[in-house]
C-alpha cells in the first residue's frame, strides 16, 4: 500500500505548489466532459473515461489546496484527508485498476451503471466549494 511519507519523496509524488482555483475549477468541469464521454461510450473506452471523471473531479481538490501529485496512487491515497468515506477510497482503487486491466491488459471490464461515477463527482464538487482557507492551510501544513 503506498503511502504519503513514500509519496512526498519522489520525483513526481506529493509537493506543494501555490493554490489555483481556477485550475481546480477547470478539472472538475472536466470530470463532467469525461462524464458525457464515458456515458456515450462502450467498452475499454467507458472504463477509461469514466475513471479519469472521478480521478479529474479528485485532482480538482488538490488543486484548490495547491497539492501537485502526478502518481494515481498518491493522489487516492490524498483522499484520506478530505470528506471521503472508506468506500470512497475503495471505489477509485477499483476504478484504478479497471482502467489499467482494461486499457493495458486487454481485459473485459463491464461498467454497466454510472451512477456512482456520477455521486463521486458530486461529492468532489461538494468537498472543494466546502474547502476554505482555514481547511486547506491544515492540510497544507501536513507537508511542509
Amino acid at each position: 500500500m503506498v503511502e504519503i511519507d513514500w509519496c512526498k519523496k519522489q520525483l513526481r509524488g506529493i509537493s506543494l505548489i501555490g493554490s489555483n482555483l481556477d485550475l481546480g475549477k477547470s478539472y472538475l468541469e472536466d470530470s463532467y466532459g469525461s462524464l458525457k464521454v464515458a456515458l456515450n461510450s462502450e467498452g475499454k473506452w467507458r472504463v477509461v473515461t469514466a475513471y479519469y471523471a472521478c480521478y479529474d473531479a479528485l485532482y480538482g481538490i488538490l488543486m484548490k489546496c495547491g497539492i501537485k501529485s502526478e502518481i494515481h496512487d498518491c493522489s487516492i491515497k490524498l483522499m484520506e484527508l478530505f470528506d471521503f468515506s472508506n468506500e470512497d477510497v475503495v471505489f477509485m482503487k477499483k476504478m484504478k485498476q479497471d482502467r489499467i486491466n482494461s486499457q493495458y491488459y486487454r481485459m473485459e471490464i463491464k461498467l454497466n451503471d454510472l451512477n456512482r461515477v456520477k455521486e463521486f463527482i458530486f461529492r468532489c464538487e461538494r468537498i472543494y466549494r466546502d474547502l476554505d482557507d482555514g481547511r486547506i492551510n491544515k492540510i497544507r501544513e501536513l507537508f511542509e
